[in-house]
């Protein structure tokens, strides 16, 4: 099959959905842009920060992209690429962006509120309180895999006798050199948005300029080489401080000119696609098992659950509900701009997906012996190439390729800051009451639900679990993740129906994806008890079983209150 294609034909069906699904959608749960939206009826210079649809389309979007969507359909390209561009497409338009989409609106509606307070009010508290423990313990789980993600994309690299090898550092310490100088980029471009009142546009233009400068200067200067565990540290620092900085200083202004970084890697991937347009090598169908296909000695088992599961920001992410309710519905400043930012930005990650479909295709012949396995590497090789038979493109293939992996180390990062907000946010929860405040809560109360103590918390357990490496807890939060999709799309259904709003196109996504996530996890419970060989194997297990059960009692909950055999403050 041609990858332009294969692009064209899923960009245009993922456009036709956004006019006419995702319109439809709005219109069915009376989205009004006239309505005063939490932004600014709770407005506090902090949490509540009205955004202009362009800034917070790029802190929703950066915070739920990450590496999700190139991974996971390289990884599930092993079943062909029907299955995957079938699910991608079908999964995007029908499961992944009406989950973003009704998380972010059924949030707004209550007051900025995160998902849980959505589920105490239309469910009830006890399911709110399990939901909350979920939701933390998978945020958790992403804290852990991205900061090792993170710490691994900057560590230098050292031989056996312990001594640096700089020269086998040093694309590790251009990549930390660059966020670092982004980071101050984005601290120095919210003081003049948001204090100075500059123009966005005129910023925005110097902002692409100072990132396109710190990232030369990040190339050809990089003296910070350290080693892993230092780095984990130091960006456990970091998380701590962003997750309590006011989302204006940092939060907003980094993931507005981060998503520049991300378009300008889809404008240059699309460009390869269409200027190589090459047939791909892959395969249309492989087959319902997995038999290590890529090289790796290691099986994504039979095609359900494993495609559902292996494709997760791709088509459908819990994430991406936490990030909606967590975040951006605090920062939305109108109703209207929900659709685009939620809908549309799900959509966008689809349209990614597809692109690491082609990538990963074009490079088959050397993904299947295992010659090039890693996803970002995948990615990076695929892309960088096709740019490269293109005339003026060529001799840049190094050049981009360096550009694609720092694209999405930024991204990453991202994600982890975005995540650590939202397990405080979830942490504090758990313990307070309706309408209460952690500075009106009172006793132990006070202390448990304070910021900084929430915060301290969530860090020193994500990136404790993340010094035992990602590659140990990634398949579970693959599921947990996966299960949380679930659970949202529950969630907002319940509160569809309890207002008396259509919810129908909640039931069968939510359906589908609770058997799905359930027997994958089952099968990973089953996987780690059978060949257990150290305590993590037992650990891993049991956090599965915790997962199944929580999610099983929140279900029976959440259906008995959809089909109306429970009250809502039972």
């Amino acid at each position: 099959m041609n990858a332009v294609v294969i692009l064209l034909v899923g960009v245009a069906v993922l456009v036709l959905g956004y006019l006419f699904y995702g319109k439809w959608l709005a219109e069915q749960w009376g989205v009004d842009p006239n309505k005063t939206t939490p932004a600014h009826e709770l407005e506090d210079g902090n949490d509540y920060v009205p955004a202009k649809a362009p800034v917070l389309m790029g802190h929703h979007f950066s915070s739920i992209a990450g590496a999700g969507p190139i991974n996971g359909p390289i990884q599930a390209a092993v079943f062909g690429w029907v299955p995957v561009m079938l699910w991608v497409l079908i999964g995007g338009i029908f499961f992944g962006a009406v989950h973003d989409f009704g998380a972010l609106f059924a949030s707004v509606r209550n007051k900025g509120q995160s998902i849980g307070e959505v589920i105490a009010a239309s469910i009830g508290k006890r399911a709110k309180r399990l939901f909350i423990i979920f939701s933390y313990l998978t945020l958790i789980l992403v804290v852990a895999a991205f900061a090792s993600i993170v710490a691994n994309t900057f560590k230098a690299t050292y031989d056996e006798a312990g001594v640096l090898d700089k020269a086998a550092s040093a694309a590790n310490a251009s990549t930390a050199m660059i966020s670092i100088l982004f980071i101050v980029i984005a601290i120095i471009f919210g003081m003049m948005v948001y204090r100075r009142n500059a123009s966005l546009g005129v910023s925005t233009v110097i902002g692409v300029a100072a990132i396109i400068a710190c990232m030369a200067i990040g190339l050809n200067w990089h003296p910070i080489y350290l080693s892993g565990s230092t780095w984990m540290i130091i960006v456990g620092i970091y998380i701590a401080i962003a997750s309590v900085t006011p989302v204006w200083i940092l939060l907003q202004p980094r993931d507005y000119l981060s998503s520049f970084l991300l378009y300008g890697m889809m404008i240059v991937a699309v460009v390869g696609i269409i200027g190589a347009h090459p047939t791909l090598d892959i395969p249309a169908f492989t087959g319902f098992v997995d038999k290590a296909t890529n090289g790796s000695g290691v099986s994504l088992g039979s095609l359900f659950p494993a495609l559902f599961v292996t494709i997760a920001c791709g088509a459908i992410s819990g994430f991406h509900s936490l990030v909606g309710s967590g975040t951006t519905a605090k920062q939305l400043d109108r109703e209207s701009d929900a659709r685009p930012i939620a809908y549309g930005g799900m959509l966008i990650e689809c349209a990614l997906a597809l692109i690491s479909l082609c990538a990963v295709g074009y490079i088959w012949k050397e993904y299947v012996p295992g010659g090039i396995t890693t996803p970002t590497a995948v990615f990076a090789t695929g892309i960088s190439r096709m740019c490269a038979t293109i005339p003026f493109l060529k001799g840049a293939e190094s050049v981009i390729y360096s550009m694609l992996i720092l694209a999405v180390s930024a991204f990453c990062l991202t994600s982890l800051d975005t995540a650590t907000r939202l397990a405080r946010y979830m942490f504090q929860e758990f313990w307070l009451e309706p309408g209460e405040t952690y500075e009106n809560a009172t006793g132990i109360k006070k202390t448990l639900t304070n910021p900084y103590f929430a915060t301290i918390i969530t860090v020193v357990l994500g990136v404790a679990l993340g010094m035992t490496g990602y590659a140990k807890i990634w398949a579970l939060f693959g599921a947990a993740n996966q299960l949380l999709a679930a659970l949202g799309l529950l969630a907002v259904a319940a509160w569809l129906g309890q207002i008396g709003r259509n919810n129908k196109m909640f039931l069968f996504p939510m359906a589908f994806m609770l058997v799905v996530t359930i027997v994958s996890l089952c099968q990973t419970i089953w996987a780690n008890v059978t060949n257990a060989v150290d305590m993590w194997n037992w650990i891993r297990a049991g956090l599965g079983i915790l997962l199944v059960i929580l999610a099983i009692v929140l279900a029976v909950e959440g259906v008995q209150t959809i089909f109306g055999k429970k009250k809502a403050n039972a």
